[in-house]
């Protein structure tokens, strides 16, 4: 466009001196007419982006990696004038969402629409748009970009593999006494009914009592005698190990990967194998409750559903590796939260052995450990875990260790050693 625009200026000035020395009225002809084609493609441009309506329909605002993310695209002609041609660029951060497109002739008021799929190949939060409409005049001398800032968000779920049963060892299986503590939620354990009030839910109606009294009542839960299981992520910087043929999108941008593939880094396996494991009790009808330093402190107290596996999928989505906590330290920070009988699974890769004094702290006061170990040895050979396995031995602290390329529901469903 500045070529055909350059080259229009340099005809018409010299239209313009030529009849200006020869007297020509042709030679001003030419000149005028250039500078009225111009000021009408101007005019024009203007005018292509007026009149124009955009709609983009968003299916859904999660997602998880290995899925389908889609989206559907609107454009309609307002306005009098025809749209010659309308390129509509998208500026979302999803990566190889590919939404960018250009809109064919645009000559009475339909809409013209389309749909764009993209396979989610990396966890985390996304930006939906904003995009910029472009356009211009039919001679191609000048175009106008618009830029549409409406934003929006998507939450990219890690991957998680489904897990036939977890063996805890012997002397490290679930049960325990009855708490004897109502709750609103519903147990295997209806303790007594009262009376029917505004917000309970059809299925806790106990009919006999209903039938009987000729008023509603529901039942009473109190919660059921397994214990809590607790999650805790180690994503301190110190743990963190990439295998060197990582790619990553841009200096410390999102890591490059095939969506049926962890990629090579024991971040992103120790956030897979924690959302896995949630998955796989809350499925249970298990209590999970989850910490980590993201870096910033995640702490979801020990609750089920699927709200609660929601929080944790959206904590492990946007979850970082971070120098500010150590493994030792978030022990030692959190040691409050978990209570005797408590089963507590740590997930970590740190070759550095102070955790482990903590960690036997927590078994002298009867919290049940288990460690999944992301062999970082296998990640990169500069890092040495032999030392740490076997303090987990002599700790007496069970251990699944984990090796880069493992199925990890197989090495899940193992027992601890």
């Amino acid at each position: 466009m500045p070529n055909r625009r350059n080259a229009l200026y340099i005809l018409a000035i010299f239209s313009l001196l030529a009849g200006l020395f020869t007297g020509r009225a042709e030679l001003f002809n030419i000149a005028y007419l250039i500078a009225a084609v111009m000021i009408l493609s101007l005019i024009w441009t203007w005018l292509s982006l007026r009149g124009i309506g955009l709609r983009r329909t968003t299916r859904t605002r999660r997602s998880q990696v290995g899925r389908v993310f889609q989206e559907s695209f609107g454009l309609r002609k307002t306005g009098i004038l025809p749209k010659l041609w309308l390129e509509i660029r998208d500026h979302s951060t999803l990566p190889g969402h590919q939404a960018s497109h250009v809109a064919p002739t645009l000559l009475r008021n339909r809409e013209y629409t389309w749909d764009v799929e993209t396979v989610c190949s990396v966890r985390g939060e996304f930006q939906l748009g904003p995009m910029t409409v472009v356009s211009g005049d039919p001679f191609g001398l000048f175009y106008s970009p618009r830029r549409v800032g409406a934003t929006d968000r998507l939450i990219v779920y890690p991957m998680t593999v489904e897990i036939g049963r977890v063996i805890l060892p012997v002397g490290f299986l679930s049960g325990g006494d009855a708490q004897r503590q109502l709750t609103h939620q519903i147990t295997t354990n209806a303790s007594s009914i009262r009376d029917y009030v505004s917000g309970d839910s059809m299925n806790r109606i106990h009919w006999r009592s209903t039938a009987r009294t000729g008023n509603i009542m529901v039942k009473e839960f109190e919660l059921d005698p397994l214990v809590d299981i607790w999650l805790l992520n180690d994503f301190s910087a110190e743990s963190l190990c990439e295998d060197p043929s990582l790619r990553r999108s841009g200096r410390n941008g999102n890591m490059i990967a095939s969506p049926n593939r962890i990629p090579p880094s024991t971040e992103e396996y120790g956030v897979v194998v924690a959302a896995s494991l949630a998955k796989h009790f809350i499925d249970d009808e298990r209590v999970v409750g989850y910490a980590a330093y993201t870096p910033y402190r995640q702490v979801f107290q020990p609750e089920r559903g699927n709200r609660q596996l929601t929080r944790i999928l959206e904590a492990l989505a946007s979850a970082r590796s971070s120098p500010n906590h150590r493994l030792k330290d978030a022990l030692s920070l959190e040691t409050h939260l978990f209570t005797r009988g408590t089963t507590l699974i740590m997930i970590t890769s740190s070759v550095d052995q102070d955790w482990i004094s903590e960690a036997q702290i927590l078994q002298r006061r009867g919290i049940r450990l288990i460690c999944i170990y992301i062999n970082p040895q296998t990640f990169s050979a500069g890092r040495d875990s032999n030392a740490i396995r076997g303090m987990l031995q002599l700790a007496k602290i069970p251990t699944i260790v984990i090796s880069k390329d493992d199925d990890l529901a197989a090495a899940l469903e193992q027992r601890p050693v």
